[in-house]
């Protein structure tokens, strides 16, 4: 390897952030704890359904179906996930435009996970000042104790976040108690240890170089920025002013000594630096790195009390505000995003409430397309499937309509029983006289109704009878 391959890569710098305590501290702590609840726990919540699972959030890829509590999605509803995508993409869009990259520093899986890692390596290895020195200490048997034990409790965590996201894919109990006694299916431990492997390495060893190198939104991010978008950021003005920023000293204790003395508020305690977990200095600026986690201001904001000086020193702000211009998050970009993820949730809303409880799909089958019978009759042949996406069993009929004088033979079939939360496939025949076929293709439509005590509605559906002998006239 010559010298400028050498250039061309770095090798990764270790950082070990320091603890802090403060607002956004706790915010992130309870949204920590939040994500943490419902992502481990909701899959052995119980829900009451007249048929199905109990569980209240089951991907069963095998009936092909989610449970959501009471909604159950069905693998026609596919485009629901494409509008589910959407409205995240818009949502990410616009809380970017006004509040920056709160996303990564609140809510982002790897941020969560990483906090998590982090505090495990505290509670192993000491704060900041202890695992630097521990990372530089020799393999001695401290050392090894203690890395051992912050790998194992890493590899603990990773372990229960690929079981439990496999949870969701099967009933949590009984697919627990199978892979516990090794009955479970193959892909349920393929899925497990992948996560196992990718949670340990993204969170444990990877990092900041995750939000860094491997993720897309660090790059793209900025396009979303305007001077109105809130950003973490150090107020120059009034940290440095003048004569820059000083470490306090004989003459330079005082807020209002530094003030005549034109000297900075930052003391340069360096804190701001050794909380933040990307290892950048907010002081040189906004940079892609930063994911706004806001543990600079918390660090900031402690020296600030310590001193009795003024708060926000590095606090959210925008590039208009601080240059004392002023500020207006809602304009037209922002206005359009909004517009756009309220028209796509209603949209979403809509067909979500207004979905049909039984769904009726007409396929002609076409090998071949129509046949002449012995009588002369000209025969069709239909694929019908019929959906019930109610709780109970269904009894339906099925007739025609706009086909003068046609004949539905359904075989064996006088009515379509379905049961609760499945689907039936049956082939119907379809024959009319030649003499009543009014052109080559007609148009008509097939009805089904269902029969019983309901207060669903009959569905109907197009299709098509084709009659070749009239080509013959």
């Amino acid at each position: 390897m010559n010298e400028m391959d050498q250039q061309a890569y770095q090798s990764r710098i270790p950082i070990f952030p320091r603890s802090v305590k403060g607002r956004f501290r706790n915010l992130k702590t309870a949204i920590l704890v939040l994500a943490y609840g419902v992502y481990f726990l909701l899959p052995w919540l119980r829900w009451e359904r007249a048929t199905g699972s109990d569980q209240a959030v089951l991907f069963d890829l095998v009936g092909r179906r989610f449970y959501l509590f009471d909604l159950v999605v069905y693998a026609q509803d596919i485009f629901w996930l494409a509008g589910l995508l959407v409205i995240f993409a818009l949502l990410l869009f616009f809380v970017t435009g006004l509040a920056g990259r709160v996303w990564c520093g609140y809510f982002c899986f790897q941020t969560l996970w990483t906090d998590v890692f982090m505090f495990i390596e505290r509670i192993v290895q000491g704060d900041r000042n202890a695992r630097m020195k521990l990372s530089k200490s020799p393999w001695n048997g401290n050392r090894v104790v203690r890395m051992g034990v912050t790998w194992m409790l890493w590899l603990l965590v990773a372990l229960f976040t690929g079981l439990s996201f496999t949870l969701y894919w099967g009933n949590a109990p009984d697919l627990f108690l199978q892979m516990l006694t090794a009955q479970a299916p193959f892909a349920a431990y393929a899925t497990t240890l992948f996560l196992t492997a990718t949670t340990f390495v993204m969170a444990g060893l990877a990092r900041e170089q995750v939000c860094t190198y491997m993720c897309p939104y660090a790059r793209f991010q900025g396009v979303m920025f305007d001077k109105d978008t809130l950003i973490i950021a150090y107020d120059d003005e009034r940290g440095e002013r003048q004569q820059g920023r000083h470490k306090p000293s004989k003459g330079l204790l005082e807020r209002e000594a530094r003030i005549q003395q034109e000297v900075g508020d930052c003391i340069d305690c360096g804190y701001c630096v050794q909380v933040c977990p990307v290892g950048i200095d907010i002081r040189n600026g906004l940079q892609y790195q930063c994911i706004s986690c806001a543990l600079c201001i918390d660090a900031c904001d402690t020296i600030m009390d310590s001193i009795d000086y003024p708060r926000g020193l590095i606090r959210y702000s925008s590039e208009h505000a601080l240059h004392h211009e002023k500020a207006s998050r809602l304009n037209l970009k922002n206005l359009g995003y909004a517009a756009a993820l309220l028209l796509t949730i209603a949209a979403l809303f809509w067909s979500v409430v207004t979905r049909s409880d039984v769904e009726l799909n007409v396929q002609q089958i076409r090998q071949p397309l129509s046949v002449q019978l012995s009588d002369g009759r000209i025969q069709n042949r239909y694929e019908i499937k019929v959906n019930n996406k109610t709780s109970s069993s269904m009894r339906y009929r099925l007739s025609m309509e706009g086909l003068n004088q046609a004949e539905l033979d359904m075989g064996h079939f006088a009515e379509i029983e379905v049961p609760p939360e499945r689907s039936i496939t049956i082939q119907v025949k379809v024959r009319q006289d030649p003499e009543y076929a009014s052109m080559t293709r007609q148009e008509f439509v097939f009805v089904l109704t269902p029969l019983g005590e309901t207060n669903l509605q009959s569905v109907k559906h197009p299709s098509m009878f084709f009659n070749p002998a009239k080509n013959l006239k």
